[in-house]
């Protein structure tokens, strides 16, 4: 007797370069690794083509004729879509890869890389985003500081009771920082926390959301207010009614 088995659709990966040879070699070694993947060879009509095919992730080349990279992915965090991209850089483009992760990737890749190296970004991606994604409303109070007010129920933050766009990661990460205020988290506690143990989420991932979540809050970078660095032990959030971190 013959049984109907039931196959989950293949996660699909829009990888969008300028470069033919990339292109090939990426969707023949991700199609092996279990991915569906579509290709474009620039970011002109990017938006338009998530309408039609919506990816679980794309990966975006910074240098490409007529819309860049960067300019794609202002234009899709700007209509607020929180499609994860990994960035593919070239090693000298240190101020193109802060801009990319101000305005919303959610990695980066140097080129010339390990095609191994960017399945295991993507996987962590992905991860990171189906443990954020998953989470529930909660029905607690809100919880202000400063001029913000964090909204559990709602996920949201507001500053002056204008909300901040944040995404699932950012509010993630803040909700966690506030549950342990006053307690020192490692970059190592912070992945357990939110990730599990076994994650492929690195140290500079974590060091990378904490940088974004210290933009949203207009922090100082050199001498933030609430997210304060310990050295050599983490993080720390630090309420209003106190100052400064533990030595």
């Amino acid at each position: 007797m013959m049984m109907n088995r039931t196959h989950a659709a293949p996660m699909k990966i829009l990888v969008v370069d300028d470069d033919p040879d990339l292109r090939d070699l990426l969707r023949e070694y991700l199609t092996r690794h279990g991915f569906a993947v579509a290709v474009m060879h620039d970011g002109e009509g990017l938006a338009a083509r998530l309408e039609r095919e919506r990816p679980a992730l794309i990966v975006l080349d910074l240098m490409m004729p007529k819309v860049d990279g960067l300019s794609a992915l202002r234009d899709l965090r700007s209509r607020n879509d929180d499609v994860p991209v990994i960035l593919l850089t070239a090693r000298s483009d240190e101020i193109d890869r802060i801009v990319g992760l101000e305005i919303g990737a959610d990695d980066y890749l140097g080129k010339p890389f390990n095609p191994r190296e960017l399945l295991a970004r993507i996987n962590a991606v992905m991860r990171r985003h189906r443990v954020t994604n998953a989470a529930a409303p909660e029905q607690r109070e809100d919880y202000a500081f400063g001029a913000f007010r964090l909204n559990f129920h709602a996920r949201t933050l507001a500053r002056d009771n204008q909300i901040i766009p944040m995404s699932d990661g950012e509010y993630g990460l803040l909700k966690l920082l506030v549950n342990h205020a006053m307690q020192v988290l490692s970059r190592e506690r912070i992945i357990d926390l939110l990730y599990g143990a076994h994650s492929e989420v690195s140290d500079r991932g974590i060091d990378v959301q904490i940088w974004r979540l210290r933009k949203l809050l207009n922090e100082d970078p050199q001498n933030p207010r609430f997210i304060q660095t310990v050295r050599g032990r983490g993080y720390i959030f630090v309420p209003d009614d106190q100052h400064e971190a533990p030595l």
